[in-house]
Formats: C-alpha cells, structure tokens, sequence
C-alpha cells in the first residue's frame, strides 16, 4: 500500500515461452528496467542487460542487488539487517558496552531504492546527451558502507582511531549526545559555533571562562564534568515546550526524540504533507508517510493506489504492446499470465 501506489502490475510466468516473451517485449519497449534478483537469474533466462538492449541499444537498466553483481559476496543472500551488519552500520550502531544494534525500519532496503532513483535521473540525462543507455550495478551493501564517514580519520590516524559505537555521548564532540529532558529524551549538538549560544541560552557565561572547557577538544576529555553541568540546565524547565523555545532563540540545536506516530498530527509533518491520509481498495483509508520531494512544477500528487496481483495484465499487454484479446487469453491458457483475484 505504501511503496506501490501508482504502479501497474502485470503477473508473469518467464520460465512459459509466453511469458518470457512478454518480458522482452516490455523492456523493449521501456525507457528503463529495473530489477532486483540475484546475480546470475536474469543470465539463466537470457533476460540480463546485453540480451535486452540488443532489441533497444538506449536501455537503462538498474540492477538493485545485496551485494552487487561482482565480488567475492555477489552470490550471498541478503536482507535488511544482513546488510546493516556487513556493511558496518551495526557496528556503529548502540551502546559501546553492549552488542551492536539494529536500525528498527528497513534503511537499506529504502536508502538503495533512492540511490536507484538518483542513478536513473542520471543515466536518463546521460542519454539524452549521447544517445546512450547504460547498465547500474547498485549493491545494498555499497550504499551503507557509502554512508560511513569515519573511514578516513581510521587511515589518517595510521589505525589508531577505530570508529566505534558511541553510545548516549559522543567521544570526540562536547555536548554532543543524547539527554534526558522534561519529558522524554533529546539530541543535543554544540560544535564550537554553538558553545557561545549556549551558553547564553543556559545563562552561564562563567563557564566559557573555565580552562577545562576552553575548547572543544577539552571539553571533550572533561565530559565527565560538562555533561552533568549540560543535563541539569536541560532539567531545570518546567517542559520541553519551554526549554525547546528557549534553545530556538538562542540558535541552540536541539532535537527532541519523537516516536513514529507522533508524527500524525504533528503540525511540522503535516504542514510538510509527510503524513498521508490515502485510500486502498481494501484497507480503506490508511496513513503512510508522505513524499519527500516537493517539485515547484508539480506541487499536488495524484490521487494513486496500489494495484492487485496482476491487475493490469490486459491493459498493459493491450495498450502499451498491441496485444489483441486472442493472444492475452492464449497466455492465460499456457500459464504465463496470472491474476489475485483469479
């Protein structure tokens, strides 16, 4: 319901000679094919990118894989957490004195979907430019590692910096971690440009006297002293409303932790259309989480829902091939055309 509004769905059968031909003809006849199977299934079936673009030389096809279509891991298996795992972010992810976490929704799986959607943009002008289409190999787990940025500092500091998980404070950064606060919990970020802001916002200059904090780097081998300065401040308001305005003012970074349904009726997100009230020929009205892109030459979406299994085969095959309603029936009858609701 979330991730296929829009789409229309034709339900084939490619191991039928029928059913692989629809496929060929369909790409034939697209602008773009994107795919995301293992390495090696598209090959079985003579259906991968060279065999395609021999009937459309200006194909771009996108190949969205675990761990992409070459290396020694190609043929690995791989989900969600699989990749969080292998790619490093569980490493970084939870307390430094417990085991690694996971992110609790599916950031590989959507994260690699975008970064798809960013490399067909290109490959598009590309080939509006030249004339030519062009095959991406994008692998889940490139796209978590391409997410790191403390690889460097490792190689810069000869090994002697290894990233790690850092838990409620950062180890490098002060106050730079996650607080309580009147209700709840908060992110708090004071990189050098924000320590005078607050400490006009906490209403101690004094403390920007004090030779243990003189600098970022001392404030950050004297958190044991700063952070409990830093949280009773973050307490002392009668609510998070207050204290929240009070850092705003001060330009003070402050993010309070909010659950996912707390955005419902948030008035940020829903000034923001990011929760969405859609309509599903099933569920009914259900809400999920709005579009993140706002193109000023289409500020309204559509109407969309997503379809049933197979719910478009005849208009698909019909319209956009030239199928006739003879030759439509004929792939029911081998077996190469399905529907749900059958």
């Amino acid at each position: 319901m979330q991730n296929n509004r829009g789409k229309r769905s034709v339900c084939v059968d490619w191991d039928t000679p029928g059913g692989r031909r629809v496929v060929e003809d369909l790409a034939a006849s697209c602008d773009v094919v994107v795919e995301n199977f293992g390495p090696g299934v598209l090959e079985r079936r003579d259906l991968h990118y060279e065999a395609l673009r021999a009937r459309r030389p200006d194909l771009v096809m996108v190949s969205i894989s675990a761990f992409g279509q070459r290396g020694p891991w190609s043929d690995r298996p791989g989900f969600d957490g699989v990749i969080q795992a292998a790619s490093g972010l569980m490493h970084m992810t939870g307390d430094p004195d417990g085991p690694p976490g996971s992110v609790s929704f599916a950031i590989a799986d959507n994260s690699t979907a975008v970064h798809g959607f960013a490399a067909l943009g290109y490959a598009l002008l590309h080939r509006e430019r030249t004339g030519e289409g062009q095959h991406v190999d994008l692998a889940m787990a490139d796209v978590m590692f391409h997410l790191q940025d403390q690889l460097g500092q490792h190689v810069a500091s000869g090994g002697s910096f290894k990233p790690k998980r850092v838990g409620r404070h950062h180890p490098l950064y002060c106050p730079v971690g996650t607080y309580d606060l009147p209700s709840g919990y908060g992110y708090l970020l004071v990189l050098e440009r924000q320590w005078p802001n607050l400490l006009r916002a906490m209403g101690q200059p004094d403390l920007g006297e004090d030779p243990r904090f003189a600098t970022n780097a001392l404030r950050a081998a004297h958190q044991a002293e700063l952070i409990p300065i830093v949280q009773a401040w973050l307490l002392s308001f009668a609510d998070n409303d207050a204290l929240v305005e009070t850092c705003i003012r001060h330009r003070v970074p402050l993010g309070e932790v909010m659950a996912p349904e707390e955005a419902i009726g948030h008035p940020h997100f829903e000034a923001r259309d990011m929760v969405r009230r859609v309509k599903d020929p099933i569920a009914g009205e259900v809400v999920i989480p709005g579009y993140p892109w706002k193109f000023s030459a289409q500020p309204e979406l559509p109407e969309l829902e997503a379809p049933l299994l197979g719910q478009h085969n005849e208009a698909v095959l019909e319209e956009v091939l030239g199928y006739s309603g003879a030759q439509v029936a004929e792939l029911y009858a081998e077996g190469a055309l399905h529907r749900g609701d059958r």
